[in-house]
């Protein structure tokens, strides 16, 4: 079991207690998440309440995740992002050491969570990813696990009329990611990614689903665990 500081607890409690307000939370499919063990979550990316409403709302579960290393020259962010134990990466470059960091506390029973997208989709639809958890997922062997939601596109508007938001989220089959004997370059890595994301797609309704329409083709790399 993962110690988490009376501070990690307080301000998660803070989060969850907050997002709960501002939203109408459909969140019964988190049970479905695992209670122990290495797990890299993986997500959508829709604007900025989904990381920190998902994030509060998987505790007692310890959750780690990368952010952008400048959020740390910010005082209170670099306090806080330190009891939350996020990883600092170095946006635009390949960053080795946050990379070992990740995989580090995956191995150690940390939620890796990740939105392999890289960026906010401006209208809620899938884009295609980069493949930046596949090594995370191969060098580690921890089952990855989709998690969709949407809703939160509708946020901005809400918020000015004081309407609160309906926030869905829906979780998928636990799998692992296998090669196959192929030597993994950057079009497997590629390949790999894309049929993460379209086990994250089969969950959201069709209008979400974007470069991951396609939902029926059969997965070459991935196997399920349960």
């Amino acid at each position: 079991m993962i110690h988490l500081s009376w501070q990690h607890r307080f301000f998660t409690a803070l989060v969850r207690f907050g997002t709960s307000i501002l939203c109408k939370i459909d969140k019964a499919d988190l049970a479905k998440v695992p209670d122990t063990g290495p797990l890299i979550a993986y997500a959508n990316h829709i604007g900025s309440l989904e990381v920190p409403l998902v994030f509060s709302h998987l505790h007692p579960r310890a959750v780690t995740a990368m952010a952008k290393g400048e959020a740390w020259e910010n005082p209170f962010y670099n306090w806080l992002f330190d009891v939350w134990k996020l990883i600092p990466v170095r946006r635009g470059e390949a960053d080795i050491d946050a990379m070992r960091t990740s995989i580090k506390m995956t191995k150690e029973g940390y939620i890796f969570g990740i939105s392999p997208e890289g960026t906010r989709s401006r209208d809620g639809k899938l884009i295609r990813a980069q493949p930046g958890v596949v090594p995370i997922a191969l060098k580690t062997g921890a089952p990855l696990i989709p998690i969709a939601h949407w809703g939160v596109e509708d946020f901005p508007q809400n918020i000015k009329r004081l309407r609160r938001t309906n926030f869905h989220i829906r979780v998928g089959k636990p799998f692992t990611l296998e090669t196959n004997g192929e030597r993994v370059n950057s079009r497997v890595r590629q390949e790999m990614v894309d049929e993460i994301m379209v086990e994250l797609a089969k969950l959201m309704p069709e209008e979400y689903r974007g470069a991951y329409s396609d939902i029926e083709k059969t997965p070459k790399y991935i196997r399920y665990t349960e």
